[in-house]
């Protein structure tokens, strides 16, 4: 018989450690969501688990449980969509494949688009790597931070408003699969998908529903509706959606740490999608307190 697993307190299923583009380790991330009232929360980097580990042994001295998660970069087109992914084997040879192709297409982004700014600012690829965490992966962010380091801008959002912003003309995409093919690669791995933040671009750009029909029928599980960024006229319409097609509906902050204004908790999922994100996740399992 199956053992009922309770989850209290507020749950936080989208955050970032220093292993993406986050400003704090994985256990001190564990350790301020603690310290923020969370129950649980969710360690979800860019396109890699490196921080599942530390992020595991501070959630079982910290009081808190750890829903292992990533956030796997898809695109359609010009658009970057995002997926989240829990529960799922960090080892399966599909995850690893695509998520390496991923970080090592971040990489070579990066470093073009530094080239292309240190022609007309004075920043350079040191600067960038000076920024990042050993083995995470590289992005924006640690170009936005070596600008602020480097007096070129005062925050990250300063620095992705002005130099980073796609018409400044330093900008330029990378690689990532389409989210038909993540949503099916993290349930061959056990894990279960859900879009992060779908709503941001506004009603004008939710995403078809003939695209949407598909991701479902391919085992997406869910849609990130309760978030900062998603627009209000957009989050009804993909409301409507998600009741049509039987998505969960999950909340969360997309913390950061100090690199954006989102707080651990301001948005949270609740008990009863959580428990079933966690049945039907096998390729992982939840870390729980000591």
């Amino acid at each position: 018989m199956a053992v009922e697993r309770r989850f209290t307190g507020p749950i936080d299923l989208h955050t970032h450690s220093s292993v993406s583009d986050g400003t704090e380790t994985p256990s001190q991330l564990v350790r301020a969501a603690a310290a923020a009232g969370l129950g649980t929360v969710a360690l979800t980097d860019h396109d890699s688990t490196a921080g599942w580990s530390e992020a595991s042994v501070a959630a079982r001295t910290a009081g808190i449980t750890l829903i292992p998660g990533m956030e796997f970069s898809t695109r359609v087109g010009h658009a970057s969509i995002h997926l989240l992914a829990y529960l799922f084997d960090p080892s399966d040879a599909g995850i690893v494949a695509e998520t390496a192709h991923i970080r090592k297409a971040r990489l070579t982004r990066a470093e073009q688009m530094v080239a292309r700014i240190g022609a007309d600012y004075e920043i350079t690829w040191d600067d960038v790597l000076a920024q990042t965490t050993t083995g995470g992966t590289v992005g924006r962010p640690h170009i936005a931070d070596a600008l602020v380091a480097n007096g070129l801008a005062l925050t990250r959002s300063e620095a992705f408003a002005g130099i980073l912003h796609w018409e400044a003309g330093y900008y330029q995409p990378h690689y990532a699969p389409d989210p038909l093919r993540a949503v099916t690669l993290v349930r061959a791995a056990g894990g279960v998908p859900v879009i992060a933040h779908p709503a941001t671009r506004g009603v004008a750009d939710v995403m078809a529903e003939s695209r949407l029909a598909a991701l479902v029928a391919a085992g997406l599980f869910g849609l990130e509706l309760r978030h900062r960024e998603n627009k209000p006229e957009a989050t009804a319409r993909l409301t409507m959606l998600a009741e049509k097609y039987g998505l969960a509906i999950t909340g969360s902050s997309d913390y950061h740490g100090e690199g954006k204004p989102n707080r651990l908790g301001e948005n949270t999922t609740t008990p009863e999608v959580l428990e079933r994100i966690v049945a039907e996740g096998r390729g992982s399992a939840p870390v729980t307190p000591a």
